[in-house]
Order: C-alpha cells, then sequence, then structure tokens
C-alpha cells in the first residue's frame, strides 16, 4: 500500500472544523482533514447514539475513549473500548455504531 498524503505535518485538531451529522438517535461531531483520497477524522458521539445507516466504507478505527459497539448487517456485534481498533476493507462488510456513554475515534478512510 502506498499513503499519498503529501509531506509531513502535524494536526492541530483543536483548529480544526466541526461538522455535526445526526444519528437515529444522538448525533456525531466529526473534524475532518483530507490529504489526497485520505480522510483523516476525529469523531465523537454522544451518549445514546445510534448510527442512521449501513456503511460500506474501509476504514481503520481506533477508539481514544469510551466504548462503541459495531454492527454487522449479518447480525454480529463488537464491543470495542478504549484502546481497540477494528479495520474492515471497501464494500466489505456492512456495518454501523453505536455507544450507549459516548465515544471518542480516530479514523482513517
Amino acid at each position: 500500500m502506498r499513503l499519498d498524503i503529501g509531506p509531513f505535518g502535524a494536526i492541530d485538531w483543536s483548529e480544526v472544523p466541526v461538522t455535526e451529522h445526526p444519528g437515529e438517535t444522538g448525533v456525531a461531531t466529526w473534524r475532518t482533514v483530507l490529504k489526497g483520497d485520505v480522510r483523516i477524522r476525529v469523531v465523537e458521539y454522544s451518549p445514546g447514539y445510534v448510527a442512521d445507516h449501513w456503511c460500506e466504507k474501509g476504514h481503520v478505527i481506533l477508539v481514544v475513549e469510551g466504548e462503541i459497539v459495531t454492527q454487522l448487517k449479518d447480525g454480529r456485534e463488537f464491543s470495542l473500548k478504549k484502546g481497540m481498533s477494528y479495520t474492515v476493507r471497501d464494500d466489505g462488510e456492512a456495518h454501523r455504531s453505536m455507544t450507549p456513554t459516548g465515544a471518542t475515534l480516530f479514523i482513517v478512510d
């Protein structure tokens, strides 16, 4: 794999604008930086957040704070706590996230 994201660059996440994305319940706030074709995000889920769609995009996800439950469309569920990650390929297993208590994620896709 080749990560074509330009030269070295530090990101001060506190300076990246926030966008809000309502879920089925709760809200996700994103801070997003685009580097070539790569999207890098810090995403915060409010307590009680449930995604309003099944995602088929590939991701590398790290739980920075809190806990999430990732549900696959086939019914499997995975609980991830602080320090845990998951990976999924583009057009892989359709998935969505939820959290009863809120969470912060670092996502590259």
